[in-house]
């Protein structure tokens, strides 16, 4: 028989998925903070009696690592170790029902735009006041911003509108209040994030207004770099490309998944757009910010890809040489419109392909930071790990790009500040450097 634990309440916030999670997560933590309560990020040891999983319902190793942690708290549940569980976030949003019958023991589930009945259930009030605050759990340097929710882009293999509902900007006010409030925490970094940043404010403005963000942004003191992620391919606003080059605050560097080449595909996928109008794309931005960083993600092993498809994406990655790339195998969702097709790619076929793809990928990078031996890089340090400083430059994104690693045995650097750092070795995904005078 369990017993009621005798802490007092402290609530322990998991945070699963992508960075508009992690975002999500902080706003949370600000809201019950303000509300007096004990909170706390990712806790360790079962130090906190009240658990909120912020969940993802993005792809199937997603979903079922969103529903081993929920089954894992609720045996710590049932060993008396918490006493109440919380559930919210996209799978939440997506599978509620079903989660309701299978996992009972959860006490309470709650979709995406369920803030202020999660906070409710938690003895805190939604406070409209607390316009942008969040408590980061970020590294205290960088900060990412949510600049819209939601997503009105019909790609066949998505759910995300499904979770996340329509598009929805932010108002220009709100998000430079929200930026001036983490600089004055410190942040000299903010990463904007969206489903589809390029959409940004065509509800609001009744046109694509990124550009005018942007110009608003770069004037807040304390920012020192602004990163764009996740753009769109269709209808991008060139605008932005042209103040990027001209605003040294804003980094020559962009996010853009373009999942495929193929045109069969592409028409499948309903990405509204062709190999050729994106390979133009692409040799624009080139041209018009010389030096900037692309990363973009593929998807392999969608219905219908054929050798010949996979053939024709493979030779489009060595030719285009992206500085970033990541790849994924495709996942069968439920209620999208590629649901309807067969998934028809064997898994072990699927795999082999993003093997391959990446292998590409790797020899790419591997060329491309051989060349940076020898030069000096602006670097933001983000921590100290081990025997090493870990910093990036501004072609890099946390968690997912290229690190440059400083030996701390030999230099001292100051966590969350920039430093000059000349690269003297490098590997596919890594940079080795050693800190100069400016």
């Amino acid at each position: 028989m369990r017993t009621k634990s005798l802490k007092k309440n402290k609530i322990n916030v998991v945070t699963l998925g992508c960075s508009k999670n992690v975002y999500d997560s902080e706003v949370l933590m600000g809201q019950l903070k303000a509300s007096g309560k004990d909170v706390t990020h990712e806790a360790a040891n079962n130090e906190a009696n009240i658990v909120v999983i912020n969940t993802c319902g993005f792809i199937n190793n997603a979903k079922e690592e969103s529903v081993n942690t929920i089954l894992d708290y609720v045996d710590r549940k049932e060993q008396g170790l918490v006493d109440k569980i919380f559930v919210t976030g996209c799978l939440s949003e997506r599978y509620k029902p079903d989660l309701e019958a299978e996992i009972p023991d959860v006490d309470q589930y709650f979709g995406t735009t369920d803030l202020p009945l999660l906070l409710k259930a938690l003895g805190a009030d939604y406070k409209h006041e607390l316009l942008g605050e969040r408590l980061t759990t970020t590294p205290k340097n960088y900060a990412y911003l949510k600049i819209s929710e939601g997503c009105d882009r019909p790609c066949s293999f998505c759910a995300i509108p499904l979770m996340r509902g329509k598009h929805a900007s932010q108002s220009i006010e709100k998000l430079v209040k929200e930026a001036e409030n983490l600089a004055k925490d410190g942040v000299k970094e903010l990463i904007l994030i969206a489903q589809d940043l390029t959409y940004y404010g065509l509800d609001l403005y009744k046109k694509r207004n990124l550009a005018e963000l942007l110009e608003n942004l770069v004037k807040v003191e304390g920012i020192e770099w602004i990163r764009l992620h996740y753009a769109f391919p269709t209808g991008f606003p060139m605008d932005v490309l042209e103040l990027m080059k001209r605003e040294p605050k804003i980094c020559n560097y962009i996010d853009i998944p373009l999942q495929h080449i193929a045109d069969n595909v592409l028409k499948s996928m309903r990405r509204g757009t062709t190999y050729a109008k994106t390979t133009q794309l692409l040799k624009d931005f080139r041209a018009a910010v010389p030096g900037i960083t692309i990363r973009t993600t593929l998807i392999v092993g969608y219905p219908g890809e054929t050798e010949e498809d996979f053939e024709i994406l493979k030779n489009w990655v060595k030719e285009m040489r992206f500085e970033r790339l990541g790849c994924f195998t495709y996942s069968h969702e439920e209620n999208t419109h590629a649901y309807l097709l067969e998934d028809d790619v064997p898994a072990d076929v699927k795999q082999n392909r993003a093997n391959e793809i990446m292998d590409i990928q790797a020899q790419i990078s591997w060329d491309s930071n051989q060349e940076k031996i020898g030069k000096t890089f602006r670097c933001i340090i983000d921590r100290k790990e081990g025997n090493n400083f870990v910093a990036r430059t501004e072609f890099d994104s946390p968690d997912v790009d290229n690190e440059v690693l400083i030996d701390a045995s030999k230099h001292y650097l100051k966590v969350g500040e920039f430093a000059m750092i000349e690269i003297y070795d490098a590997t596919e995904f890594d940079l080795y450097g050693t800190p100069v005078s400016k």
